[in-house]
């Protein structure tokens, strides 16, 4: 097994690079491209997602807030409590702040992707919208779009798989409940059993289709946001002078680099950078899947709405996620992954932190289980057709299982590889289209100008 992650591992260590480069190089050339004039309408974006520019006869399945709903449901997950500990054990405190930045141009990425995915869209044969990169790259570019599409969709029947939130999630309860205690079957045994029990929670809700996943995560993600913001009001609340020297470590520490990564700084970067794709999925592609079935025909209005993901994600989630660790000092203990932000939170939560963190990331990992299957079923379906493409929900719930008793290594290293290779097909479709984003752009804003005069 072990060969197995070094040989992933070794992979990883080119393809991201070229990651590296695509991301933060793309975000900052689209963000300036742009004339940062998407960030200048944080509060239309609000609007639009309020539903006050909603028309009945614009096509789509799912309104701008179920989109965006089903998709921090996929982002706002165990990427933002889990991922952002092992960001901090492997790169220290300064790895928050290149989380930050891939954050900020990542932003720009979702608004220019994700409005592509309303601009090109298909249908399927019953005449239900399809969207989604490998839609705006078979259908906007004409020599390589296709070749891109069959890639990117390869890549991403991989990615898509739940290995790192069932995997995670049966590390949170193991730790908490600690099951064996009761009944002695093993360690081993009991992960099987607690993957058994997700395959048939998850089976329930992502067998009924778009409309019920989205049903769910839109009652979802409100609730578990609402509850973990009280949390950490509760614990910024109680430790007030440490939040500031928390902040100064992050800045302190960005440029530093750290002995425990390779390449120094540049190293550090593309931990943040890795770290951040895989919290808010920014260039990856997974976001305009949902995006691109909303019920607008305005791609400027579901490129805005899609921004915000980011915002909330990482800026504000994961930014709570990581102060609670560096307050807390767990993360100079030797833990790893859920582990660290559990001890984090039972320390600053007067001893009763894990039960309240193993109910959210229950929360957080489900939701997270619901929406990544539809990710998986629309790459298989463009590949192979929609009869087969159904079935990828029976690979999808199996593979929790697998996930549940896998090693956090192998089924980080899966998920980084997959997400690497998703990244690079996605950004050369966005930068080679990005002029037609802009011009729809211009011609918006123009058109809602008088509304900010």
């Amino acid at each position: 097994m072990q060969t197995v992650v070094n040989f992933i591992s070794h992979i990883t260590s080119v393809t991201e690079w070229i990651m590296l480069v695509l991301i933060i190089g793309g975000g900052v050339f689209l963000a300036i491209y742009s004339g940062f004039a998407p960030y200048k309408y944080i509060k239309h974006s609000i609007q639009v997602v309020a539903g006050k520019f909603d028309k009945e006869e614009d096509k789509g399945n799912v309104s701008h807030f179920q989109a965006l709903a089903s998709v921090i449901a996929a982002t706002v997950g165990l990427g933002n409590i889990s991922g952002v500990a092992i960001a901090i054990n492997s790169g220290g405190p300064g790895v928050v702040f290149w989380m930050w930045v891939t954050a900020i141009v990542g932003a720009a990425i979702k608004f220019f992707s994700c409005g592509l995915a309303v601009m090109y869209r298909g249908e399927d044969r019953n005449g239900n919208i399809l969207g989604g990169p490998m839609y705006y790259m078979s259908i906007g570019i004409k020599k390589i779009g296709k070749p891109l599409a069959v890639f990117f969709c390869i890549a991403g029947l991989f990615g898509v798989l739940p290995a790192f939130t069932a995997n995670q999630l049966t590390a949170t309860i193991n730790s908490v409940i600690h099951p064996d205690q009761y009944i002695h079957l093993g360690d081993f045994y009991w992960k099987l059993i607690i993957g058994g029990i997700l395959v048939i929670a998850t089976s329930f809700v992502i067998f009924g289709g778009l409309k019920s996943i989205v049903k769910v995560s839109g009652s979802l993600v409100p609730f578990m946001v609402l509850i973990y913001m009280i949390a950490a009001v509760v614990i910024f609340a109680t430790n007030t002078n440490a939040i500031i020297p928390a902040f100064s470590k992050i800045f302190s520490q960005a440029f530093q680099g750290n002995a425990m990564v390779k390449g120094s700084l540049w190293g550090l970067i593309l931990l943040g950078v890795r770290r951040a794709v895989f919290s808010n999925e920014s260039g990856l592609g997974n976001a305009p899947m949902y995006h691109g079935q909303s019920k607008t025909n305005e791609p400027v209005q579901e490129g805005l709405v899609a921004m915000l993901g980011p915002y909330i994600d990482t800026l504000i989630v994961c930014t709570i996620t990581a102060l609670i660790i560096i307050i807390s000092g767990v993360h100079k203990e030797n833990l790893d992954g859920i582990l660290l932000t559990l001890a984090a939170f039972d320390k600053l939560l007067f001893g009763y932190g894990s039960e309240l963190l193993m109910v959210l990331v229950i929360t957080f990992g489900v939701s997270t289980l619901f929406t990544y299957s539809y990710y998986g079923t629309k790459c298989l379906t463009y590949l192979a057709g929609e009869k087969i493409g159904k079935y990828y929900n029976h690979i999808y719930i199996f593979s929790i299982i697998f996930a549940a008793v896998a090693s956090v290594d192998l089924v980080v290293g899966i998920i980084d590889l997959s997400f690497a290779l998703m990244s690079i097909p996605n950004m050369i479709a966005v930068l080679v289209l990005a002029p037609k984003m802009k011009a729809a752009m211009k011609r918006y804003f123009k058109s809602i100008k008088k509304t900010y005069a």
